[in-house]
């Protein structure tokens, strides 16, 4: 009787990790979906650095964690104490990363400072008091080309207040006055289709608050962050 060789050997023990991992995904969706119909559909099942340890991804972008039976939920974050990574927040930005070049910049108006080398994306509620602040932030960084896409969230001021700035003749300048200087747009009239399909493009990327960045690298950033940071995520972006 022939021994087996290497390679039948490798391809046997590939076939039984297989049968294994399938059998584990098999019995967590099972149990959970039993268990927990609330939890909706799972999208993907994959294991951690930490044995025994899976992670549960569901709506796109929301991560748990659970064993290998779906017995236990674990909600928050995985940390990697030796290298001092939070895990479960990269594992985050990777998911919600934004393919720069596809956005629909024809639904944005353009701010150019300086040459305009570097490219940012900005997704804002003109009824919104960080944005007001991030705006005057923004200010200071130079040579950098804005997309700004009108993202009104918080009500129908919001609304009112996007339609104004996206019907003016001059968007950069009506939106540079009612954001630092508080002056309130002239209530014109035109096609508002792109302030409606922004809405439908941040709720695909589960955009939640405003401001929120997207730099041309894909990755992003919430919150009214300050012109240092801006500098800095806009080097990266640049592989600086």
């Amino acid at each position: 009787m022939k021994r087996p060789t290497p390679a039948l050997i490798a391809a046997a023990l590939l076939a039984a990790c297989l049968t294994s991992a399938f059998a584990q995904d098999a019995a967590i969706r099972k149990n959970l979906a039993e268990r927990l119909p609330q939890l909706g559909k799972i999208d993907e099942i994959s294991k951690t650095p930490i044995n025994g340890l899976y992670e549960i991804r569901f709506n796109g972008t929301d991560i748990l964690y659970t064993d290998a039976q779906g017995d236990y939920l674990i909600q928050g974050n995985v940390i990697d104490t030796k290298q001092r990574r939070n895990l479960t927040e990269e594992r985050v930005d990777k998911l919600t990363a934004v393919d720069f070049n596809t956005l629909p910049f024809k639904d944005a108006f353009t701010i150019v400072r300086g040459n305009g080398k570097r490219k940012l994306a900005v997704f804002e509620d003109p009824n919104c008091g960080y944005c007001k602040r991030f705006e005057a932030n923004l200010e200071k960084v130079k040579d950098v080309t804005v997309y700004l896409f009108l993202y009104p969230v918080l009500g129908p001021k919001s609304v009112e207040l996007s339609n104004a700035i996206w019907c003016a003749k001059d968007k950069p300048k009506v939106w540079h006055d009612w954001m630092v200087k508080n002056v309130e747009p002239a209530n014109t009239k035109c096609d508002t289709g792109a302030v409606e399909r922004n809405t439908q493009l941040g709720k695909k990327y589960k955009i939640t608050g405003t401001p929120t960045l997207v730099f041309a690298d894909g990755s992003r950033v919430p919150g009214a962050i300050g012109a240092d940071q801006v500098e800095q995520r806009l080097a990266q972006a640049a592989g600086q």
